[in-house]
């Protein structure tokens, strides 16, 4: 009875899928991580290992915690996420990064709502994470049968295929567990066949040292020329191997207002994107995830569109940025304008 007033109060409160599962440790979620971190897929996240013992054990974070809820908000895309693919002259933004709101704000202040509830009319002890914490909340999620992770290692849901924005609430409430989700994958491999850049090596593994999501938000420096030739015109994230997966014939368009896309996020020219400067890139994402990367690595990412792009229209605005006080930038402006020029050479050796 206790778990479907917290379902209720939290749905009410704009949750989409709430679900219950034990605070304690699970051996097979360090058994995973160790394997991530051994292979030395994890890139420059240093700290994925540094965060190691509080993320296998949640109640590292919350020494009394007996049940976790985990939450999910839907915010499936209004239009097909490869759609911008086939248009390079256009920048493309992960879905998730073209709302009017940083997720994480939006989660996190209805977490607090409902957490604030349950302590008040339980009289429990709570604590709220988003994903910023070292919380392994796709194993929680798919323990407490939100979904399961799929073969991309990402979290699969029979309701809101790919797109489910997740939340935490750690509670000293003993509360029964809800059942794990089974795993529907089956025989499909479409997620590993579309990575442009190969980073799912096999099934449930992720190289994310070569993933265009990590490439593009997480790593700092210079990015291999192999792998920048493989990006497309991804300058924000991907969504490549989530909008493929089968599952998402059930999802449903996000109908909440703070998910909308903005129209300039969804479709921006390269052009526009690698004229801004520190000023306008504020301008433009200062209420995106967006501005995390901050100016010149998202500039980075722009560069690389445009030397995949093929239009020798941008190379003079390529040009100016081999001058950019960053030299990350200027780097980056430096192979796209020999990718653009090679392609105009061998035109007129044609």
């Amino acid at each position: 009875m206790v778990k479907e007033h917290i379902r209720k109060y939290a749905r009410d409160a704009g949750f989409d899928v709430v679900r219950f599962t034990s605070a304690d440790t699970d051996p097979e979620d360090a058994e995973a991580l160790d394997r991530f971190l051994k292979s030395g897929h994890q890139g420059d996240m240093a700290w994925m290992s540094e965060t190691r013992k509080r993320r296998i054990a949640p109640k590292s974070l919350m020494p009394d915690a007996r049940t976790i809820i985990i939450m999910g908000l839907n915010y499936g895309p209004s239009t097909d996420p490869m759609g911008i693919l086939r248009r390079p002259d256009r920048g493309a933004i992960s879905a998730y990064a073209q709302t009017g709101r940083d997720y994480h704000d939006v989660v996190k202040k209805r977490l607090k709502l409902v957490g604030r509830w349950i302590a008040r009319e339980f009289s429990s002890d709570i604590k709220v994470f988003v994903d910023t914490a070292p919380v392994m909340e796709k194993p929680i999620a798919a323990r407490a049968g939100i979904g399961w992770q799929g073969k991309h290692s990402n979290l699969v849901s029979r309701d809101f295929g790919s797109w489910l924005f997740l939340g935490e609430i750690f509670t000293t409430l003993d509360l029964p567990p809800d059942l794990p989700e089974a795993d529907h994958c089956g025989s499909c491999d479409l997620c590993m066949k579309v990575c442009p850049t190969h980073a799912i090596p096999e099934p449930y593994h992720l190289d994310a040292s070569r993933c265009i999501s990590y490439l593009t938000i997480e790593h700092k420096g210079d990015i291999a020329e192999p792998l920048m030739a493989q990006m497309g015109n991804h300058v924000y994230g991907c969504d490549d191997c989530l909008a493929v997966c089968p599952w998402n014939k059930f999802a449903s368009r996000s109908t909440e207002p703070v998910f909308a896309p903005r129209m300039e996020l969804m479709a921006p020219r390269l052009r526009e994107l690698a004229e801004l400067d520190d000023d306008g890139f504020r301008q433009v994402f200062t209420a995106s995830p967006v501005k995390r990367t901050g100016r010149d690595r998202f500039l980075r990412n722009v560069l690389i569109a445009v030397g995949n792009s093929l239009d020798r229209s941008l190379l003079p605005v390529v040009e100016t940025l081999t001058r950019d006080s960053s030299t990350l930038v200027a780097r980056t402006a430096r192979w796209a304008r020999a990718r653009l020029s090679d392609l105009d050479a061998s035109d007129h050796a044609d």
